[in-house]
């Protein structure tokens, strides 16, 4: 059996948060009132980034693209987990399992890259604006963007295709509240090291490696940054980047913790918790930061909303 292909499992049964019963309900209308906030922050962004000719600029058209990647991101986990919350029994069939873990890893994948691409932008239309125009033109952007995708659909695609093709004839429980890699992982039938080092060298080549990268970049934007002989230059720029910023930080660092901890101290009962941090407060809190800590955004959202209710 251990060198089939074919699987024994029809379907994979979710533990969630049934260790905290008490707290289902609670925790069911909190996550539904993130989601619904999320949903529609985020649509409210692509929507007036596109309306708005003055967001017409190549920092607006990346933050379309993770806006629009945090509604496919939250829609693939979320829905489901409110369901399992009201449910007794919290299962996925095993073919729906495999299609939840390849849209899961596209979008965080894709979004990795994307943040990357972001701080790059910024790195160029602070450090370099003489050649932010050419450097950063509508082709450049949409290539980028491109790059960003086709990086997450191949890294999707492998890692789904290589764990789904292994035998799974054991246990079908895991201790989580969606089909995660390292959690499905463990309920294979053969051995899986092979599978974990190739987490743990995409994790560092497609997180640590970016994040680093964004920080050095961060740290020749303050220096230029603190250059400016411009007061309000210094705080636009600030206000911009540090946006940024946080968002990086968020989401780097609860995937940093849930992928790079060492097995002899993981815990179930952080990783639950951590990955709620990037799958439902990330996604949420991001057009919080992008449109409150940013002029041309909250301009441009009230134009929007008021052309939209009076027109």
């Amino acid at each position: 059996m251990g060198e089939t292909n074919q699987s024994c499992l029809t379907e994979v049964v979710f533990l969630g948060f049934s260790d905290f019963q008490e707290l289902q309900v609670l925790l069911f209308v909190l996550v539904m009132l993130f989601y619904i906030f999320a949903l529609l922050g985020n649509t409210l962004i692509v929507i007036v980034t596109l309306v708005d000719p003055a967001l017409h600029i190549p920092m607006y058209f990346f933050l379309r693209n993770l806006s629009f990647l945090e509604v496919c991101y939250t829609s693939v986990t979320i829905p489901k987990m409110l369901v399992d919350l009201l449910s007794e029994t919290q299962t996925i069939s095993f073919v729906g399992c495999g299609v939840q873990m390849y849209f899961f890893i596209l979008f965080a994948i894709t979004e990795c890259s994307l943040l990357s691409i972001m701080a790059y932008d910024r790195y160029v239309a602070i450090c370099n604006p003489l050649k932010y125009t050419l450097s950063m033109n509508q082709r450049v952007c949409t290539e980028l963007s491109a790059v960003a995708w086709t990086i997450g659909t191949l890294v999707a695609f492998s890692q789904t295709v290589s764990i789904f093709t292994k035998p799974f004839c054991g246990a079908n429980t895991i201790h989580h509240f969606f089909c995660e890699i390292v959690a499905v992982l463990t309920l294979a039938s053969t051995d899986t090291h092979t599978d974990e080092v190739a987490i743990t060298v995409l994790t560092v080549l497609l997180i640590m490696v970016p994040f680093l990268l964004i920080l050095l970049s961060y740290v020749f934007i303050i220096s230029t940054i603190l250059k400016m002989p411009s007061a309000e230059g210094r705080s636009k720029a600030f206000s911009t980047c540090s946006s940024h910023l946080i968002v990086v930080s968020l989401f780097y660092g609860s995937g940093t913790f849930v992928y790079m901890e060492p097995t002899s101290v993981h815990s179930q009962s952080k990783e639950r918790f951590f990955s709620l941090v990037y799958t439902v407060l990330t996604p949420t809190v991001n057009p919080i930061i992008y449109s409150l800590r940013n002029k041309e955004m909250k301009s441009a959202v009230k134009k929007t909303i008021g052309w939209k209710l009076f027109s």
